[in-house]
Parts: structure tokens; C-alpha cells; sequence
């Protein structure tokens, strides 16, 4: 079974911009719940409610199963007191997603598992990723 490579060609789509600020906006939300005292339990329908959408439907835009389209984009913004067109803009991250903690976790526990010839094909394997 071969890998399969794929090209980081999405990285800059209105889409993705969309998605990886909703959720800065997201992990900002959550970190003043928590400094407030929340438990973390509960914040991602906190999170759904305030912004008025289906906890289904916050899910699927922040794994990417469901693009982040225009009005939900407006929508999002309007209840976060950002400016029409915020989420569209391209910006630094603020922090880990959940998937990429997971990924890091999953790549150093591979590099740490294995041996020096393992290390190599690992960094030779991600390195076929960014071509």
C-alpha cells in the first residue's frame, strides 16, 4: 500500500482562512470561559449557541467536513464584533488546533519509538509533503 502525497495548494483558500479563524475565535472564547471559571465540558455548544448554529453544524465547519460559507462567515462575525470580511483575511496562528497537537503528539512519539534509520525515513517521508 503506497502513501499518498498530497500538495499544500488549499493552505491560502478564502475557505481555509475562514475555518482557521473561526477557530482562533473559537480558542479565545473557550480561554476566557475557562480564566471565568467554566468547565471546558460544554464549551463547544457554548461556543454553537453564541454564535446561533447547531453544535452539528460548528463541528463539521471546524474539522472542515462543511465549508465556513458567506453568511455563515457574516454570522460568526457579527457575533464576535469583528468587522464584515475578518474571517476571510490571512492571518498568523494563534495557537494549536486539536488535530495538529494530535499530529505533533503522533510524530514525536513515532520519532521517539524508533531508531536513527527510522528518524530518517521519517523526516524523508514529510519532506516528500512540502515539494
Amino acid at each position: 500500500m503506497g502513501v499518498k502525497c498530497f500538495h499544500n495548494t488549499a493552505v491560502s483558500s478564502p475557505s481555509t482562512h475562514r475555518r482557521l479563524n473561526a477557530i482562533a475565535l473559537f480558542q479565545s472564547f473557550a480561554e476566557e470561559r475557562i480564566a471565568a471559571g467554566d468547565p471546558p465540558k460544554g464549551l463547544e455548544s457554548s461556543w454553537a449557541a453564541r454564535i446561533e448554529v447547531s453544535g452539528a453544524t460548528w463541528s463539521m465547519a471546524k474539522s472542515g467536513a462543511r465549508p465556513i460559507g458567506d453568511k455563515l462567515a457574516r454570522q460568526i462575525e457579527q457575533h464576535c464584533g469583528k468587522e464584515a470580511g475578518w474571517l476571510d483575511e490571512e492571518r498568523a496562528p494563534t495557537g494549536l488546533t486539536p488535530g495538529e497537537q494530535q499530529f505533533l503528539a503522533l510524530a514525536l512519539k513515532t520519532y521517539r519509538d524508533t531508531n536513527s534509520d527510522g528518524r530518517k525515513q521519517l523526516k524523508q517521508l514529510l519532506k516528500t509533503f512540502t515539494r
